[in-house]
C-alpha cells in the first residue's frame, strides 16, 4: 500500500456526503469541548469552580471537555459562570 497523506485521505473521504456530516458535527462537539476547557483555563479556574457557580456538575463538565455532546442550556450556565457570553453563529 502506498503512503498517503492524511489531509489527502480526509478531502477525498470528504466527497462523501454522509461522511462529512458525520464529520462536521464531531467537528462541532470537539470545538466545543475546547472551547469550555480554554475558557476554565484562561479563566485559572478548576472544573470544580464554575461546576459550583454554574450549577452543572463537575462531571459533565468533564465530559464536555471530552468531546460528550451537551446542551445549548448546559453550555450556557458554564459561560454566564465564567463571565463570558454564549454565542453561536451559523455560517
Amino acid at each position: 500500500m502506498a503512503n498517503v497523506k492524511f489531509d489527502d485521505y480526509l478531502n477525498d473521504e470528504l466527497k462523501n456526503n454522509d461522511f462529512k456530516n458525520r464529520y462536521l458535527n464531531e467537528k462541532a462537539i470537539l470545538e466545543s469541548a475546547l472551547t469550555v476547557a480554554h475558557a476554565g483555563q484562561s479563566a485559572g479556574l478548576s472544573q470544580r469552580q464554575p461546576a459550583k457557580i454554574s450549577h452543572v456538575p463537575q462531571s459533565t463538565i468533564a465530559r464536555i471537555e471530552c468531546g460528550c455532546n451537551t446542551s445549548i442550556e448546559t453550555i450556557n450556565k458554564l459561560a454566564l459562570a465564567l463571565g463570558k457570553k454564549l454565542t453561536i453563529s451559523i455560517s
